[in-house]
């Protein structure tokens, strides 16, 4: 996980998310911001005193690379997927306020991989958050999504948020309570 005291001017306007409300912001160009989490190819951002969450297409507005989907992968749908690169994808996938992934935080409950007419497969991932009101799941659920939508030969994704059973730490792995400090 990056993160640094180093202030950064913004290099261009961007969209960014308020975290926790998940409410669009725009950055404005010249601003000073301080990456305090980068994980999963998007960026957590201190700016003038509120976090706020920047995704990877716009990570040159902060002096970083911009990882594009290879589209001609995307779109050929004759590969056959296998469920744990979809489940490697998830991990990719970070809350922005904490540094485990949805997989490991015990957030996905539930993955379908499901061929589709003619050719190319459809996934269905239930998941939940850590606390039903997080403002910021949508926006997760979307990182989702797109993460997992850039797999060779996934037409279709779609991330349903779901809340029973209700989330608790016990749903963790122990790696996580262990980055986090609870074991």
């Amino acid at each position: 996980m990056e993160s640094t005291n180093d202030t950064i001017s913004l290099t261009r306007d961007c969209i960014a998310e308020l975290i926790p409300s998940g409410e669009k912001i725009v950055l404005i160009k010249g601003e000073k911001v301080k990456i305090t989490q980068a994980l999963g190819g998007t960026y957590t951002l201190y700016i003038n005193g509120n976090l706020a969450k920047l995704a990877g297409k716009d990570a040159d507005a902060i002096g970083k690379p911009v990882e594009l989907p290879d589209e001609d992968a995307h779109h050929d749908a004759g590969i056959d997927v296998e469920e744990e690169l979809v489940w490697e994808k998830l991990k990719m996938v970070y809350d922005p306020e904490i540094p485990v992934n949805i997989v490991d935080l015990g957030l996905v409950y539930d993955l379908r991989l499901t061929p589709e007419p003619g050719g190319g497969y459809a996934v269905l991932v239930k998941m939940t958050l850590t606390a039903p009101g997080c403002g910021m799941g949508p926006s997760i659920a979307a990182d989702a999504e797109y993460k997992v939508g850039l797999l060779p030969g996934i037409k279709n994704v779609k991330v349903e948020l779901v809340w029973e059973p209700l989330w608790n730490r016990d749903m963790m792995t122990d790696a996580a309570k262990l980055q986090l400090g609870m074991l």
